[in-house]
């Protein structure tokens, strides 16, 4: 692609929105470039399952004709367009879209074609957002390294042999990767800020219940959320201010009004940075955990130190029951995916087999379009919620969520939020975990408590470990996302000089070589 083409990549999403307000360059000619890049380099990244060129293509045509008509009403016009239009956004591939396939990473969905769109695609369309396709993620979700998708794996744009983080990688990885500006993804117990950090971009999880599921293809519904990726902070408040407020297709949805969440994030680093101030900033112990890398602890604590010196007060805090997140959420989430996996039985949509009878049908389809991993979990979820386990189990996590969450509020009496690592590791190598569930899982260590509080997370990149990203993850209270985006903000603005700012993906150079083979795990054979 040609230099220019490249160049249009590069800039941030709110560069991206003045460009097109300016006349610079066309939304057909922005949304080109990012096609032409993902066509060009996913060979070797696997980022995407899907691209829908003719439909971003129409989608980039109506934003120009937008633009065209402000131009013709003025300044005041231009001024009062949505943030999004005519900017390339990926979805992650459990958001259902009207015509166009939503596999949520599984065999047992190959072939589902969405019959209507998911209310975030909605809000996207209605924004002049332009949708380019949809993400590689880990199965219905179930993941932290984006290893257990039916189609193989993405690769991390800062080293193609290791993870991008999960569920929601090829998210990740296609932002890091300039395929796309913003991208949405879901995080259950970690799956937006984990591999945020992992690929060196900002993911945030909102409050439970900021962001409508209507259409998102469900794994646990009391802990998933949508959540959007940026490469700065105030692309990702551009896209969660798209995404947010109640629908009423979704009774878990708040009724709460959203706030203006790109107000208070200006383009003057100074007056970012001067939130800080007197700001009282929680450090829980507890998320320093066994087994931590000493460079992500040692990026972390001088990004603490950092706002410290902006002006920050920072408290030491105790979140004593950090350590039964785990168990509590490896509990709650395989009981209610073991239930909501429960309607692919072959026979309503997807993929299904038909030789047999009904029950042999029904054991079929799931065997043969169900992975490993969620097999696994369906397994530990109907055993958790069988006559005489619930209460042992599923009932006594819940109680323990209570306690986690009774820590945060505690903790929120003396401090305005918490910052902390949102990975104890940076990204790992293909494989080396696949064998050893429980230490992956442990990869969600530090993320996991957020989602059984129902609080927002925002994972924002504090500098580099051993060549590879580190995150340093701002923790707020319930509705509070205006907060910790801001918090975001001032910690970009303080450290916006830092040698590893300009740094690009190392990765970046091999993906422009046609012979850069594709993502594999060690000894897979190539997906079918």
């Amino acid at each position: 692609m040609s230099a220019a083409g490249r160049g249009l990549t590069r800039l941030s999403a709110h560069e991206m929105a003045r460009g097109l307000r300016a006349g610079d360059f066309s939304a057909r000619e922005l949304v080109d470039a990012h096609l032409d890049l993902a066509h060009a380099t996913d060979h070797g990244l696997h980022a995407w399952l899907f691209l829908d060129d003719p439909r971003a293509h129409a989608r980039a045509e109506d934003a120009d004709r937008r633009l065209a008509e402000a131009r013709r009403q003025g300044p005041a016009a231009l001024a009062a367009l949505p943030p999004l239009l005519g900017i390339p956004v990926g979805l992650k591939d459990l958001v259902v879209t009207r015509g166009q396939p939503s596999t949520a990473g599984s065999r047992i969905l190959r072939g589902f074609v969405g019959p209507f769109d998911a209310h975030i695609a909605e809000r996207i369309d209605a924004a002049g957002g332009v949708v380019l396709g949809k993400t590689n993620m880990d199965e219905f979700a179930m993941g932290s390294s984006t290893e257990h998708s039916a189609w193989g794996p993405t690769g991390n744009p800062w080293d193609l042999g290791r993870v991008p983080g999960g569920s929601s990688g090829g998210s990740a990885a296609a932002v890091a990767a300039y395929h796309c500006a913003v991208a949405i993804g879901t995080d259950t117990g970690g799956s937006i800020r984990q591999p945020a950090t992992m690929c060196g971009v900002v993911g945030m999880k909102p409050t439970y219940g900021r962001v409508s599921r209507y259409g998102i293809i469900a794994f646990a519904s009391s802990l998933d959320q949508v959540g959007p990726f940026g490469r700065d902070v105030r692309d990702a408040a551009a896209l969660l201010q798209t995404v947010a407020g109640r629908d009423d297709r979704d009774s878990t949805s708040s009724p709460l009004a959203v706030p203006d969440y790109l107000d208070g994030l200006p383009d003057d680093d100074d007056r970012a940075a001067s939130v800080l101030r007197g700001l009282r900033l929680g450090l829980p112990r507890e998320y320093f955990v066994a087994g931590m890398e000493p460079g992500v602890g040692a990026r972390v604590r001088e990004a603490v130190a950092a706002l410290e010196g902006a002006g920050a007060e920072i408290v030491d805090v105790s979140l004593p029951h950090t350590d039964y997140g785990l168990a509590t959420y490896y509990i709650i989430a395989p009981a209610e995916a073991s239930a909501n996996l429960a309607r692919y039985d072959g026979i309503r949509f997807g993929h299904s087999l038909r030789d047999g009878d009904v029950l042999a049908n029904y054991l079929a389809t799931r065997g043969s379009g169900f992975g490993p991993e969620v097999k696994r979990r369906i397994m530990l979820g109907t055993y958790a919620l069988s006559a005489g386990y619930y209460d042992a189990y599923y009932v006594k996590a819940q109680k323990v969520r209570t306690l986690i969450k009774a820590d945060f509020d505690a903790a929120f009496e003396r401090v305005d939020a918490i910052v902390a690592p949102t990975s104890p590791t940076v990204a790992f190598p293909f494989g080396a975990r696949l064998q050893d569930p429980v230490a992956m899982y442990l990869s969600d260590a530090c993320t996991l408590p957020v989602n059984a509080a129902g609080l927002p997370g925002l994972s924002v990149p504090c500098g580099l470990s051993e060549g590879l990203p580190v995150g340093l993850q701002v923790i707020g209270r319930a509705w509070d996302e205006a907060r910790i985006l801001r918090i975001g903000r001032a910690y970009e603005a303080i450290t916006a000089d830092a040698d590893w700012r300009a740094l690009e993906p190392s990765s970046l150079p091999a993906l422009d070589d046609p012979s850069t083979e594709p993502p594999r795990l060690p000894g897979a054979a190539s997906p079918a």
